[in-house]
Protein backbone atom coordinates (compact mmCIF):
# COMPACT_ATOMS: atom_id res chain seq x y z
CA UNK A 1 0.00 0.00 0.00
CA UNK A 2 2.59 2.47 1.10
CA UNK A 3 5.56 1.23 -1.33
CA UNK A 4 2.92 1.18 -4.26
CA UNK A 5 2.91 5.06 -3.98
CA UNK A 6 7.47 5.59 -4.23
CA UNK A 7 7.23 5.92 -7.56
CA UNK A 8 5.12 9.16 -7.60
CA UNK A 9 7.64 10.83 -5.03
CA UNK A 10 8.47 14.11 -6.15
CA UNK A 11 12.07 15.70 -6.71
CA UNK A 12 11.91 17.92 -3.09
CA UNK A 13 10.43 16.35 -0.01
CA UNK A 14 9.43 19.03 2.43
CA UNK A 15 9.88 19.93 5.84
CA UNK A 16 7.70 18.41 8.21
CA UNK A 17 6.16 21.40 10.77
CA UNK A 18 5.44 19.36 13.73
CA UNK A 19 3.35 22.93 15.47
CA UNK A 20 3.68 26.28 15.80
CA UNK A 21 7.43 28.11 16.20
CA UNK A 22 7.87 29.94 19.09
CA UNK A 23 8.19 33.04 17.22
CA UNK A 24 4.60 32.90 16.03
CA UNK A 25 3.38 35.08 19.05
CA UNK A 26 0.00 35.93 17.57
CA UNK A 27 -0.56 32.37 17.59
CA UNK A 28 0.71 31.18 21.38
CA UNK A 29 -0.61 34.25 22.68
CA UNK A 30 -4.33 33.48 21.27
CA UNK A 31 -4.44 30.20 22.92
CA UNK A 32 -7.30 30.19 25.49
CA UNK A 33 -6.60 31.56 28.73
CA UNK A 34 -7.40 28.18 30.54
CA UNK A 35 -4.68 26.28 27.96
CA UNK A 36 -2.01 28.85 28.14
CA UNK A 37 -2.21 28.65 32.25
CA UNK A 38 -2.10 25.22 32.00
CA UNK A 39 1.10 25.06 30.22
CA UNK A 40 2.89 27.79 31.82
CA UNK A 41 1.87 25.64 35.50
CA UNK A 42 3.22 22.63 34.02
CA UNK A 43 6.60 24.38 33.12
CA UNK A 44 6.35 26.12 37.10
CA UNK A 45 6.26 22.82 38.56
CA UNK A 46 9.28 21.30 36.78
CA UNK A 47 11.25 24.36 37.53
CA UNK A 48 10.59 23.72 41.27
CA UNK A 49 12.39 20.32 41.04
CA UNK A 50 15.74 18.79 40.47
CA UNK A 51 16.07 17.05 37.48
CA UNK A 52 16.03 12.87 37.79
CA UNK A 53 19.73 11.25 38.20
CA UNK A 54 19.85 8.46 35.55
CA UNK A 55 22.50 6.00 37.27
CA UNK A 56 24.51 2.76 35.75
CA UNK A 57 22.79 0.77 38.63
CA UNK A 58 19.24 1.28 38.20
CA UNK A 59 19.88 0.35 34.24
CA UNK A 60 21.46 -2.88 35.06
CA UNK A 61 18.58 -3.32 37.06
CA UNK A 62 16.53 -5.17 34.24
CA UNK A 63 19.06 -7.59 33.87
CA UNK A 64 20.30 -8.35 37.41
CA UNK A 65 16.63 -8.43 38.94
CA UNK A 66 14.13 -7.94 36.05
CA UNK A 67 12.82 -4.60 37.61
CA UNK A 68 11.95 -2.04 34.45
CA UNK A 69 10.65 0.81 36.88
CA UNK A 70 13.64 1.50 38.93
CA UNK A 71 14.94 2.72 35.28
CA UNK A 72 12.43 3.59 33.40
CA UNK A 73 10.03 5.95 36.33
CA UNK A 74 13.51 8.51 36.09
CA UNK A 75 13.83 7.73 32.21
CA UNK A 76 10.81 9.13 31.47
CA UNK A 77 10.34 11.95 33.94
CA UNK A 78 13.00 13.32 32.06
CA UNK A 79 11.18 13.38 28.99
CA UNK A 80 8.00 15.04 30.14
CA UNK A 81 10.12 17.62 32.30
CA UNK A 82 11.51 18.23 28.80
CA UNK A 83 7.73 18.54 27.36
CA UNK A 84 6.53 20.72 30.61
CA UNK A 85 9.28 23.36 29.86
CA UNK A 86 9.26 23.35 25.82
CA UNK A 87 5.09 24.15 25.83
CA UNK A 88 5.33 26.54 28.92
CA UNK A 89 7.95 28.25 27.27
CA UNK A 90 6.44 28.50 24.12
CA UNK A 91 3.02 29.52 25.47
CA UNK A 92 4.59 32.61 27.72
CA UNK A 93 7.30 33.64 25.59
CA UNK A 94 9.50 35.58 27.72
CA UNK A 95 12.54 33.34 28.05
CA UNK A 96 11.71 32.57 31.39
CA UNK A 97 12.17 28.56 30.78
CA UNK A 98 14.65 28.43 28.75
CA UNK A 99 17.41 27.43 30.95
CA UNK A 100 15.99 24.74 32.23
CA UNK A 101 14.95 23.27 29.10
CA UNK A 102 18.44 23.94 27.39
CA UNK A 103 19.55 21.92 30.98
CA UNK A 104 17.60 18.95 29.94
CA UNK A 105 18.47 18.75 26.44
CA UNK A 106 21.80 18.61 27.55
CA UNK A 107 21.24 15.60 29.96
CA UNK A 108 19.56 13.66 27.12
CA UNK A 109 21.93 14.60 24.82
CA UNK A 110 24.50 12.73 26.98
CA UNK A 111 22.79 9.97 28.24
CA UNK A 112 24.84 7.15 27.25
CA UNK A 113 21.52 5.58 25.32
CA UNK A 114 18.77 6.16 24.44
CA UNK A 115 16.68 2.83 24.73
CA UNK A 116 15.71 0.92 27.71
CA UNK A 117 17.16 -1.91 29.71
CA UNK A 118 14.60 -4.07 28.27
CA UNK A 119 15.26 -3.27 24.78
CA UNK A 120 19.16 -3.41 25.17
CA UNK A 121 20.00 -6.14 22.50
CA UNK A 122 20.99 -6.12 18.79
CA UNK A 123 18.46 -9.01 17.47
CA UNK A 124 14.69 -9.93 18.18
CA UNK A 125 14.29 -11.47 21.57
CA UNK A 126 18.58 -11.59 21.68
CA UNK A 127 20.11 -11.24 24.99
CA UNK A 128 19.98 -7.90 26.36
CA UNK A 129 23.26 -6.11 27.71
CA UNK A 130 23.59 -4.97 30.81
CA UNK A 131 24.16 -1.17 30.14
CA UNK A 132 24.13 0.64 26.63
CA UNK A 133 26.62 0.76 24.03
CA UNK A 134 27.21 4.48 23.04
CA UNK A 135 29.11 3.61 19.57
CA UNK A 136 26.46 0.92 18.63
CA UNK A 137 23.24 3.07 19.06
CA UNK A 138 19.94 0.93 19.53
CA UNK A 139 16.80 1.55 17.96
CA UNK A 140 13.44 0.79 20.09
CA UNK A 141 10.54 2.13 20.73
CA UNK A 142 12.01 4.65 23.42
CA UNK A 143 15.22 5.85 21.23
CA UNK A 144 12.71 6.63 18.46
CA UNK A 145 10.42 8.93 20.80
CA UNK A 146 13.59 10.79 21.77
CA UNK A 147 14.91 11.70 18.27
CA UNK A 148 11.68 12.70 18.13
CA UNK A 149 11.12 14.95 20.60
CA UNK A 150 14.18 16.61 20.17
CA UNK A 151 13.59 17.24 16.84
CA UNK A 152 10.30 18.77 17.58
CA UNK A 153 12.00 20.59 20.37
CA UNK A 154 14.38 22.30 17.58
CA UNK A 155 11.76 22.96 15.00
CA UNK A 156 9.57 24.96 17.38
CA UNK A 157 12.16 26.45 19.53
CA UNK A 158 15.43 26.62 17.65
CA UNK A 159 15.55 30.43 17.15
CA UNK A 160 15.16 30.71 20.78
CA UNK A 161 17.55 28.11 21.51
CA UNK A 162 20.08 29.13 18.88
CA UNK A 163 20.15 32.92 20.74
CA UNK A 164 21.10 31.01 23.73
CA UNK A 165 24.09 28.88 21.79
CA UNK A 166 24.17 27.89 18.27
CA UNK A 167 25.48 24.56 19.60
CA UNK A 168 22.51 23.74 21.30
CA UNK A 169 20.08 22.86 17.76
CA UNK A 170 23.88 21.65 16.19
CA UNK A 171 24.01 19.03 19.43
CA UNK A 172 20.74 18.21 18.57
CA UNK A 173 20.98 17.75 15.16
CA UNK A 174 24.61 15.46 15.61
CA UNK A 175 22.67 13.19 18.50
CA UNK A 176 19.68 12.64 16.36
CA UNK A 177 21.51 11.48 13.22
CA UNK A 178 24.14 9.42 15.07
CA UNK A 179 21.93 7.57 17.43
CA UNK A 180 18.73 7.60 15.04
CA UNK A 181 19.24 8.11 11.47
CA UNK A 182 22.29 6.91 10.40
CA UNK A 183 20.91 3.30 12.33
CA UNK A 184 18.00 3.72 10.91
CA UNK A 185 19.86 3.85 7.50
CA UNK A 186 23.00 1.57 7.94
CA UNK A 187 21.48 -1.47 9.54
CA UNK A 188 18.11 -3.71 9.76
CA UNK A 189 16.14 -3.62 13.41
CA UNK A 190 13.58 -6.53 13.54
CA UNK A 191 10.62 -4.32 13.39
CA UNK A 192 11.72 -2.97 10.06
CA UNK A 193 10.32 -6.12 8.56
CA UNK A 194 11.49 -8.85 6.47
CA UNK A 195 9.95 -10.85 4.36
CA UNK A 196 6.97 -12.71 6.43
CA UNK A 197 8.46 -11.76 9.29
CA UNK A 198 5.36 -10.94 12.00
CA UNK A 199 5.62 -7.31 12.92
CA UNK A 200 3.91 -5.77 15.83
CA UNK A 201 2.93 -2.11 17.03
CA UNK A 202 6.94 -1.53 17.21
CA UNK A 203 6.71 -1.09 13.01
CA UNK A 204 4.46 1.83 13.09
CA UNK A 205 5.34 3.26 16.52
CA UNK A 206 9.49 3.36 15.97
CA UNK A 207 8.54 4.15 12.36
CA UNK A 208 6.77 6.96 12.99
CA UNK A 209 9.49 8.69 15.12
CA UNK A 210 11.89 8.04 12.46
CA UNK A 211 9.94 10.04 10.59
CA UNK A 212 9.61 12.82 13.01
CA UNK A 213 13.17 12.47 13.92
CA UNK A 214 14.26 13.15 9.76
CA UNK A 215 11.58 15.67 8.65
CA UNK A 216 11.21 17.75 11.11
CA UNK A 217 15.00 18.91 10.87
CA UNK A 218 16.63 20.19 7.98
CA UNK A 219 17.95 17.01 6.47
CA UNK A 220 19.37 16.45 2.92
CA UNK A 221 16.77 15.38 0.33
CA UNK A 222 19.30 12.43 -0.04
CA UNK A 223 18.73 11.22 3.22
CA UNK A 224 14.90 11.61 3.01
CA UNK A 225 14.28 10.18 0.34
CA UNK A 226 16.12 6.91 1.99
CA UNK A 227 14.22 7.34 4.56
CA UNK A 228 10.82 7.46 3.16
CA UNK A 229 11.38 4.61 0.84
CA UNK A 230 12.40 1.81 4.11
CA UNK A 231 9.51 3.74 5.83
CA UNK A 232 7.42 2.68 3.07
CA UNK A 233 8.27 -0.56 3.41
CA UNK A 234 8.04 -0.98 7.13
CA UNK A 235 4.53 -0.04 7.21
CA UNK A 236 3.48 -2.20 4.83
CA UNK A 237 4.81 -4.99 6.77
CA UNK A 238 3.13 -3.88 9.75
CA UNK A 239 0.07 -3.33 7.67
CA UNK A 240 0.31 -7.56 6.01
CA UNK A 241 -0.20 -8.84 9.90
CA UNK A 242 -3.80 -6.71 9.75
CA UNK A 243 -6.71 -8.41 8.62
CA UNK A 244 -9.17 -6.47 6.26
CA UNK A 245 -11.52 -6.17 9.18
CA UNK A 246 -8.74 -3.97 11.03
CA UNK A 247 -8.25 -5.29 14.56
CA UNK A 248 -5.43 -5.57 16.41
CA UNK A 249 -4.83 -8.34 18.32
CA UNK A 250 -2.92 -6.90 20.41
CA UNK A 251 -5.56 -4.98 22.45
CA UNK A 252 -7.28 -1.96 22.49
CA UNK A 253 -4.56 -0.60 24.64
CA UNK A 254 -1.73 -0.90 21.48
CA UNK A 255 -3.91 0.33 19.13
CA UNK A 256 -2.82 3.84 20.61
CA UNK A 257 1.24 2.14 19.59
CA UNK A 258 -0.20 0.17 16.58
CA UNK A 259 -3.13 1.96 14.52
CA UNK A 260 -2.76 5.39 15.86
CA UNK A 261 1.01 5.58 15.05
CA UNK A 262 0.29 5.03 11.57
CA UNK A 263 -2.30 7.67 11.24
CA UNK A 264 0.86 10.07 13.39
CA UNK A 265 3.54 8.31 10.24
CA UNK A 266 0.79 9.16 7.80
CA UNK A 267 0.84 12.88 8.53
CA UNK A 268 4.36 13.10 8.11
CA UNK A 269 4.72 11.58 5.21
CA UNK A 270 1.65 13.47 3.51
CA UNK A 271 2.98 16.67 4.59
CA UNK A 272 6.62 15.51 3.02
CA UNK A 273 5.06 14.29 -0.35
CA UNK A 274 1.97 16.49 -0.52
CA UNK A 275 -0.55 14.40 -2.45
CA UNK A 276 1.56 11.24 -3.24
CA UNK A 277 0.04 9.36 0.33
CA UNK A 278 -3.02 10.72 0.78
CA UNK A 279 -5.34 7.87 -1.29
CA UNK A 280 -4.28 5.48 1.54
CA UNK A 281 -6.62 7.14 3.83
CA UNK A 282 -10.00 5.93 1.48
CA UNK A 283 -8.45 2.58 2.07
CA UNK A 284 -11.50 0.50 4.00
CA UNK A 285 -8.55 -1.20 5.98
CA UNK A 286 -7.46 1.30 7.34
CA UNK A 287 -10.76 2.91 7.65
CA UNK A 288 -11.39 -0.16 9.86
CA UNK A 289 -7.95 0.32 11.70
CA UNK A 290 -9.26 3.58 12.69
CA UNK A 291 -12.55 2.17 14.19
CA UNK A 292 -11.08 -0.04 16.15
CA UNK A 293 -11.08 2.13 19.78
CA UNK A 294 -14.60 2.83 18.93
CA UNK A 295 -15.87 -0.45 18.64
CA UNK A 296 -13.82 -1.91 22.18
CA UNK A 297 -15.41 1.53 23.72
CA UNK A 298 -17.71 0.45 26.38
CA UNK A 299 -18.51 3.49 28.26
CA UNK A 300 -16.60 6.34 30.27
CA UNK A 301 -12.67 5.03 30.49
CA UNK A 302 -13.93 1.30 30.48
CA UNK A 303 -13.27 -0.69 27.03
CA UNK A 304 -13.34 -4.22 25.91
CA UNK A 305 -10.04 -5.67 26.37
CA UNK A 306 -7.79 -8.91 26.00
CA UNK A 307 -4.23 -9.72 25.57
CA UNK A 308 -2.26 -6.69 28.10
CA UNK A 309 -4.44 -4.34 27.53
CA UNK A 310 -6.54 -2.94 30.84
CA UNK A 311 -9.93 -2.25 30.96
CA UNK A 312 -9.28 1.24 31.53
CA UNK A 313 -7.58 3.52 29.23
CA UNK A 314 -6.85 6.93 28.68
CA UNK A 315 -9.10 8.84 26.85
CA UNK A 316 -9.55 9.83 23.30
CA UNK A 317 -8.39 13.04 22.22
CA UNK A 318 -6.78 15.30 19.24
CA UNK A 319 -5.00 11.96 17.23
CA UNK A 320 -8.26 9.55 17.10
CA UNK A 321 -10.52 12.84 16.16
CA UNK A 322 -8.24 13.44 13.21
CA UNK A 323 -7.76 10.06 11.99
CA UNK A 324 -11.80 9.84 12.14
CA UNK A 325 -11.86 12.83 10.30
CA UNK A 326 -9.32 11.34 7.72
CA UNK A 327 -10.95 8.23 7.05
CA UNK A 328 -14.61 9.84 7.19
CA UNK A 329 -15.65 8.05 10.37
CA UNK A 330 -18.04 10.87 12.37
CA UNK A 331 -18.86 8.15 14.79
CA UNK A 332 -14.79 7.86 15.77
CA UNK A 333 -14.29 11.89 16.11
CA UNK A 334 -17.57 12.03 18.04
CA UNK A 335 -16.17 9.68 20.82
CA UNK A 336 -12.77 11.72 20.52
CA UNK A 337 -14.58 14.70 20.67
CA UNK A 338 -16.40 13.68 23.53
CA UNK A 339 -13.47 12.61 25.87
CA UNK A 340 -11.78 16.08 25.28
CA UNK A 341 -14.64 18.11 26.15
CA UNK A 342 -14.56 16.22 29.17
CA UNK A 343 -10.81 16.50 29.62
CA UNK A 344 -10.00 18.04 32.34
CA UNK A 345 -6.00 18.05 31.19
CA UNK A 346 -6.44 17.55 27.11
CA UNK A 347 -2.92 18.74 26.73
CA UNK A 348 -1.29 15.25 27.56
CA UNK A 349 0.49 16.24 30.34
CA UNK A 350 1.67 12.60 30.49
CA UNK A 351 2.30 12.22 27.31
CA UNK A 352 6.46 11.85 26.05
CA UNK A 353 5.86 12.18 22.45
CA UNK A 354 6.03 16.44 21.85
CA UNK A 355 3.75 16.04 18.31
CA UNK A 356 1.01 14.55 19.87
CA UNK A 357 1.09 17.20 22.84
CA UNK A 358 1.48 19.94 19.89
CA UNK A 359 -1.20 18.59 18.15
CA UNK A 360 -3.49 18.07 20.66
CA UNK A 361 -3.50 21.50 22.00
CA UNK A 362 -3.93 23.12 18.27
CA UNK A 363 -6.72 20.86 17.75
CA UNK A 364 -9.10 21.87 20.62
CA UNK A 365 -10.43 24.61 18.74
CA UNK A 366 -12.03 22.19 16.33
CA UNK A 367 -13.32 19.80 18.58
CA UNK A 368 -14.94 22.40 20.64
CA UNK A 369 -16.51 23.45 17.41
CA UNK A 370 -17.24 19.96 16.20
CA UNK A 371 -18.92 19.13 19.92
CA UNK A 372 -20.32 16.74 21.96
CA UNK A 373 -22.45 14.91 19.79
CA UNK A 374 -23.98 10.91 20.62
CA UNK A 375 -21.34 8.44 19.29
CA UNK A 376 -23.10 5.63 17.46
CA UNK A 377 -21.79 1.97 18.06
CA UNK A 378 -23.11 -1.57 16.75
CA UNK A 379 -22.30 -4.81 17.28
CA UNK A 380 -19.38 -6.28 15.38
CA UNK A 381 -17.40 -9.25 14.78
CA UNK A 382 -13.70 -9.38 14.27
CA UNK A 383 -12.89 -12.87 12.26
CA UNK A 384 -9.53 -12.02 11.84
CA UNK A 385 -9.11 -12.48 15.89
CA UNK A 386 -11.99 -13.75 16.44
CA UNK A 387 -13.39 -11.12 18.81
CA UNK A 388 -17.10 -10.36 18.72
CA UNK A 389 -18.74 -7.35 20.82
CA UNK A 390 -22.67 -7.04 20.99
CA UNK A 391 -24.69 -4.32 22.82
CA UNK A 392 -27.99 -2.66 23.74
CA UNK A 393 -29.35 -0.38 26.17
CA UNK A 394 -27.97 -1.94 29.20
CA UNK A 395 -25.47 -4.54 28.24
CA UNK A 396 -21.91 -4.86 26.38
CA UNK A 397 -21.08 -8.30 26.23
CA UNK A 398 -17.64 -9.75 24.07
CA UNK A 399 -15.75 -13.02 23.70
CA UNK A 400 -12.95 -14.05 22.63
CA UNK A 401 -12.08 -17.03 19.86
CA UNK A 402 -9.28 -17.08 17.70
CA UNK A 403 -6.47 -18.90 19.13
CA UNK A 404 -3.49 -18.74 21.73
CA UNK A 405 -0.94 -16.94 19.91
CA UNK A 406 -1.66 -13.36 19.81
CA UNK A 407 0.64 -10.49 19.95
CA UNK A 408 0.77 -9.93 24.30
CA UNK A 409 -1.26 -12.97 24.23
CA UNK A 410 -3.55 -14.50 27.29
CA UNK A 411 -4.68 -18.21 26.77
CA UNK A 412 -8.00 -16.75 27.05
CA UNK A 413 -9.86 -18.78 24.00
CA UNK A 414 -13.52 -18.01 24.66
CA UNK A 415 -13.24 -16.12 27.23
CA UNK A 416 -16.65 -13.52 27.74
CA UNK A 417 -16.72 -9.87 29.63
CA UNK A 418 -19.82 -8.55 30.34
CA UNK A 419 -21.13 -4.56 31.45
CA UNK A 420 -24.28 -3.51 32.58
CA UNK A 421 -25.05 0.21 32.52
CA UNK A 422 -21.22 1.14 31.72
CA UNK A 423 -19.64 -1.43 34.60
CA UNK A 424 -18.21 -4.48 34.71
CA UNK A 425 -19.81 -7.56 35.93
CA UNK A 426 -17.83 -10.11 34.16
CA UNK A 427 -14.11 -8.62 33.97
CA UNK A 428 -10.78 -9.71 32.22
CA UNK A 429 -8.32 -8.29 34.85
CA UNK A 430 -5.09 -7.13 32.77
CA UNK A 431 -1.82 -7.37 33.27
CA UNK A 432 0.52 -6.61 35.62
CA UNK A 433 3.14 -4.20 35.54
CA UNK A 434 5.98 -5.32 33.08
CA UNK A 435 9.47 -7.16 34.34
CA UNK A 436 11.81 -9.35 32.80
CA UNK A 437 9.21 -12.40 33.46
CA UNK A 438 6.66 -10.61 31.48
CA UNK A 439 7.96 -11.66 28.18
CA UNK A 440 10.26 -15.03 29.19
CA UNK A 441 9.40 -18.16 28.96
CA UNK A 442 8.14 -17.99 32.23
CA UNK A 443 5.27 -15.71 30.99
CA UNK A 444 2.68 -18.25 31.87
CA UNK A 445 3.75 -18.94 35.19
CA UNK A 446 2.50 -15.28 35.71
CA UNK A 447 -1.44 -15.49 37.06
CA UNK A 448 -3.23 -12.57 34.66
CA UNK A 449 -1.88 -14.59 31.55
CA UNK A 450 -3.55 -17.98 32.67
CA UNK A 451 -7.08 -19.32 31.55
CA UNK A 452 -7.86 -20.32 35.04
CA UNK A 453 -8.11 -16.33 36.04
CA UNK A 454 -10.74 -15.73 32.96
CA UNK A 455 -13.83 -16.72 32.70
CA UNK A 456 -13.19 -20.31 31.60
CA UNK A 457 -12.90 -23.80 32.72
CA UNK A 458 -10.21 -25.95 34.20
CA UNK A 459 -10.11 -29.24 33.90
CA UNK A 460 -8.62 -31.07 37.08
CA UNK A 461 -6.68 -27.61 37.41
CA UNK A 462 -5.72 -28.33 34.09
CA UNK A 463 -5.66 -24.84 31.90
CA UNK A 464 -5.46 -23.54 28.40
CA UNK A 465 -1.66 -23.47 26.52
CA UNK A 466 -0.24 -20.95 24.43
CA UNK A 467 0.29 -21.36 20.66
CA UNK A 468 -1.29 -20.81 17.90
CA UNK A 469 -2.88 -24.48 17.47
CA UNK A 470 -4.39 -23.83 21.16
CA UNK A 471 -7.51 -22.68 19.01
CA UNK A 472 -11.63 -21.98 18.87
CA UNK A 473 -12.86 -24.13 16.26
CA UNK A 474 -16.52 -24.28 14.56
CA UNK A 475 -17.39 -20.82 15.38
CA UNK A 476 -20.62 -19.56 13.94
CA UNK A 477 -21.84 -15.76 14.58
CA UNK A 478 -25.18 -14.34 14.11
CA UNK A 479 -25.98 -10.42 14.72
CA UNK A 480 -29.36 -9.64 14.73
CA UNK A 481 -32.26 -6.98 16.06
CA UNK A 482 -33.12 -8.78 18.79
CA UNK A 483 -30.28 -11.27 19.70
CA UNK A 484 -26.41 -11.23 18.94
CA UNK A 485 -25.00 -14.68 19.24
CA UNK A 486 -21.25 -16.26 19.18
CA UNK A 487 -20.96 -20.01 19.26
CA UNK A 488 -17.69 -22.23 19.27
CA UNK A 489 -15.63 -25.13 20.23
CA UNK A 490 -13.25 -24.68 22.79
CA UNK A 491 -11.80 -27.85 23.49
CA UNK A 492 -8.47 -27.33 21.21
CA UNK A 493 -7.59 -24.64 23.36
CA UNK A 494 -7.09 -27.33 25.72
CA UNK A 495 -3.68 -29.94 26.19
CA UNK A 496 -4.72 -33.55 25.71
CA UNK A 497 -3.99 -33.92 29.18
CA UNK A 498 -7.82 -32.07 29.64
CA UNK A 499 -9.29 -34.95 28.17
CA UNK A 500 -11.94 -33.03 26.33
CA UNK A 501 -13.89 -34.35 23.42
CA UNK A 502 -15.60 -30.86 23.15
CA UNK A 503 -16.30 -28.07 24.74
CA UNK A 504 -19.25 -25.64 23.39
CA UNK A 505 -19.91 -22.33 25.03
CA UNK A 506 -22.85 -20.20 23.52
CA UNK A 507 -22.53 -15.99 24.55
CA UNK A 508 -26.55 -14.93 23.76
CA UNK A 509 -27.41 -11.32 24.17
CA UNK A 510 -30.94 -11.15 24.25
CA UNK A 511 -31.56 -7.17 23.58
CA UNK A 512 -33.52 -5.75 26.03
CA UNK A 513 -33.73 -8.70 28.21
CA UNK A 514 -30.99 -10.72 29.29
CA UNK A 515 -27.25 -12.34 28.61
CA UNK A 516 -27.23 -15.48 28.16
CA UNK A 517 -24.00 -18.14 28.73
CA UNK A 518 -24.30 -21.94 27.63
CA UNK A 519 -21.49 -24.37 28.46
CA UNK A 520 -21.92 -27.37 26.86
CA UNK A 521 -18.98 -30.37 27.10
CA UNK A 522 -18.01 -33.75 26.61
CA UNK A 523 -15.19 -34.98 28.13
CA UNK A 524 -13.59 -37.33 31.14
CA UNK A 525 -12.77 -34.56 33.99
CA UNK A 526 -15.47 -32.32 35.19
CA UNK A 527 -15.18 -28.90 34.33
CA UNK A 528 -15.06 -26.44 37.25
CA UNK A 529 -15.64 -23.00 35.48
CA UNK A 530 -14.32 -19.50 36.81
CA UNK A 531 -15.65 -16.08 36.78
CA UNK A 532 -13.23 -13.03 37.56
CA UNK A 533 -15.72 -10.59 39.05
CA UNK A 534 -14.65 -6.83 40.27
CA UNK A 535 -17.95 -6.57 42.80
CA UNK A 536 -18.63 -8.60 45.66
CA UNK A 537 -20.40 -11.83 44.56
CA UNK A 538 -22.37 -13.23 47.16
CA UNK A 539 -24.49 -16.66 46.80
CA UNK A 540 -28.20 -16.75 46.52
CA UNK A 541 -30.86 -19.52 45.97
CA UNK A 542 -30.88 -18.99 42.16
CA UNK A 543 -27.04 -18.52 41.75
CA UNK A 544 -25.31 -15.42 42.17
CA UNK A 545 -25.52 -11.66 42.92
CA UNK A 546 -23.06 -9.32 41.84
CA UNK A 547 -22.66 -6.20 44.09
CA UNK A 548 -25.49 -4.10 43.33
CA UNK A 549 -25.36 -4.51 39.96
CA UNK A 550 -26.65 -8.05 38.21
CA UNK A 551 -27.94 -11.05 39.07
CA UNK A 552 -26.45 -14.17 37.34
CA UNK A 553 -29.26 -17.18 37.57
CA UNK A 554 -27.36 -20.86 37.09
CA UNK A 555 -28.29 -23.99 36.48
CA UNK A 556 -26.44 -27.10 36.14
CA UNK A 557 -23.77 -26.10 38.93
CA UNK A 558 -22.51 -27.67 42.39
CA UNK A 559 -21.54 -25.50 45.19
CA UNK A 560 -19.74 -22.63 43.97
CA UNK A 561 -16.47 -21.43 45.98
CA UNK A 562 -15.52 -17.74 46.15
CA UNK A 563 -12.07 -16.87 46.24
CA UNK A 564 -10.55 -13.14 47.34
CA UNK A 565 -7.80 -12.14 44.98
CA UNK A 566 -5.61 -8.78 46.42
CA UNK A 567 -4.50 -6.35 43.65
CA UNK A 568 -1.62 -4.45 45.39
CA UNK A 569 0.72 -4.33 41.55
CA UNK A 570 -0.12 -0.42 40.48
CA UNK A 571 -0.67 -0.94 36.75
CA UNK A 572 -3.83 -3.34 37.74
CA UNK A 573 -4.56 -0.73 40.63
CA UNK A 574 -5.31 1.75 37.86
CA UNK A 575 -8.80 -0.23 36.42
CA UNK A 576 -9.60 -2.60 39.69
CA UNK A 577 -9.57 -1.63 43.43
CA UNK A 578 -7.74 -3.41 46.41
CA UNK A 579 -9.71 -6.61 46.00
CA UNK A 580 -11.25 -8.54 43.45
CA UNK A 581 -13.08 -12.23 43.04
CA UNK A 582 -12.67 -15.43 41.52
CA UNK A 583 -15.83 -17.38 42.03
CA UNK A 584 -15.19 -21.39 40.48
CA UNK A 585 -18.45 -22.97 39.62
CA UNK A 586 -18.43 -26.61 39.75
CA UNK A 587 -20.40 -28.35 37.00
CA UNK A 588 -22.78 -31.28 38.22
CA UNK A 589 -23.49 -32.75 34.67
CA UNK A 590 -22.82 -32.01 31.11
CA UNK A 591 -24.68 -28.43 30.62
CA UNK A 592 -23.68 -25.17 32.51
CA UNK A 593 -26.18 -22.39 31.94
CA UNK A 594 -25.91 -18.70 32.84
CA UNK A 595 -28.33 -15.78 32.81
CA UNK A 596 -27.26 -12.85 33.87
CA UNK A 597 -29.86 -9.75 34.31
Amino acid sequence: MFAACLPDLGDILSRFVPGRPHSDRAWWDGLSGEVRARLIAGGEAVLATDWPVLTAKAYRAYTETGNRVLFETDYFARRRRLNALALAELAEGKGRFVDGLVDGLFLVLEESGWQLPAHNAHERGGTRAPLPDPNRPVIDLFAAETGAQLAVISSVLGDTLESVSPLIVERIDREVTRRITRPYLDRHFWWMGRGDEPMNNWTAWCTQNVLISTFARPTDQETRRAVITRAAHSLDAFLKDYGEDGACEEGALYYRRAALCLFGALKVLEEAAPGVFSPIWSQPKIRNMAEFILNMHVDGHYYINFADASAVLDPCGAQEFLFGKAVGSDALCALAARDVLHDPEPELPQEINLFQRLLAISTQPEIRAFGDRPVLKGDIYYPSCGLFIARDERFVVAAKAGDNDDGHNHNDVGSVTVYKSGRPVLIDVGVETYTARTFSPERYGIWTMQSAYHNLPSFGGIQQQAGAAHAASDVSVDMGESASVISMDIAGAYPADARLVSYRRTLRLIKGSAVEIVDEFDGERPPVLSLMTQETPVLTDAGLRIGDLADIDITGMDEPVIEEIPIGDPRLRLAWPEQIYRVLIPFNGRVLRLRIT
